[in-house]
């Protein structure tokens, strides 16, 4: 068995079929299916099933995965040791879509700045597939708001984030001395699409409070839903930092919920067997720094 073999074993793992795995690796199909068998006959087991041409990934498989990962990334970095890859090479970072439009870029310019011949490579998306991007050693750092759901990750909270109520800039409960959630009720929600944390995270609040969401509109763009609160289509929970200079601008208005603060924590998060390099540590106290520097809104 050779680091080849496993390479060539995480791509198939990954693209679960011989073809695609082949043209990933550049390489001839008959050759990943004969590193495969090589590897099988090594161990003694099956690492997939091959039913009706399709490959099936077995307990063997995933156990034998979960170690390869790990073998191949403590070569990878040797490599990148021995040929200063710290200051040449890439650096790859995940982040959730409110880190990335807020915190990220004045990061990313801070880095790139002290570090020219270092590139970096950017990935926006949920936690959930960033998460998975960790475990598969496709990110080196992730930058993610909200709960942290999969083992052998380690996080630290650097920073902590809110959810504030969005209403109408002639919203008569703008004046009112304090509101709630159900003081919401009957009101016609904007919100992000289904599925997002943010959105789960509200639903479960009402739900909890047993108070109904009347959803008149969803939308994946904080713009929209913020033109819409403006024009009175309705009322919405938004991350305070994508929607600050619309509140001090007055385009729209806001007020403290007192029964709920819809606070969250975000988090700096990289695998537990990732070793730290200098330019990740670098990144993580640039986001602690940028973190530091963040006044919340006072909410009315």
């Amino acid at each position: 068995m050779t680091i080849r073999h496993l390479r060539i074993f995480i791509a198939v793992y990954q693209q679960q079929n011989m073809t695609r795995a082949a043209r990933e690796l550049h390489m001839t199909q008959p050759t990943v299916t004969r590193a495969i068998q090589e590897l099988e006959d090594y161990y003694g087991v099956r690492l997939f099933e091959r039913i009706n041409r399709r490959l099936s990934i077995t307990e063997g498989g995933r156990r034998l995965y979960a170690q390869a990962v790990h073998i191949v990334d403590s070569l990878e970095l040797l490599e990148k040791e021995l040929k200063n890859w710290d200051e040449v090479g890439v650096l790859r970072i995940g982040a959730t879509p409110t880190l990335a439009s807020t915190l990220l870029p004045q990061v990313l310019s801070d880095f790139e700045a002290r570090h020219p011949n270092l590139r970096v490579r950017s990935t926006v998306y949920s936690g959930t597939y960033l998460e998975q991007a960790l475990l598969d050693n496709e990110l080196d750092l992730a930058l993610i708001e909200g709960g942290i759901r999969a083992e052998h990750l380690l996080a630290e909270s650097f920073l902590e984030d809110r959810l504030i109520l969005l209403l109408p800039p002639d919203d008569p409960r703008r004046n009112a001395a304090a509101l709630s959630l159900r003081d919401l009720a009957g009101s016609r929600f904007l919100m992000y699409e289904s599925g997002s944390m943010d959105r789960s995270y509200l639903e479960h609040a009402f739900v909890r409070q047993g108070i109904p969401l009347e959803i008149a509109m969803e939308s994946v763009s904080t713009h929209a839903i913020v033109q819409a609160v403006h024009m009175g289509l309705g009322v919405s929970f938004l991350p305070e930092s994508l929607v600050r200079y619309s509140v001090e601008s007055g385009f729209v208005t806001t007020r403290a919920v007192y029964d709920q603060q819809f606070e969250r924590k975000c988090y700096l998060v990289r695998h537990e067997n990732k070793y730290l390099t200098g330019s990740a540590a670098e990144v993580m106290d640039l986001c602690r720094r940028a973190a530091a520097n963040i006044q919340p809104l006072t909410l009315p």
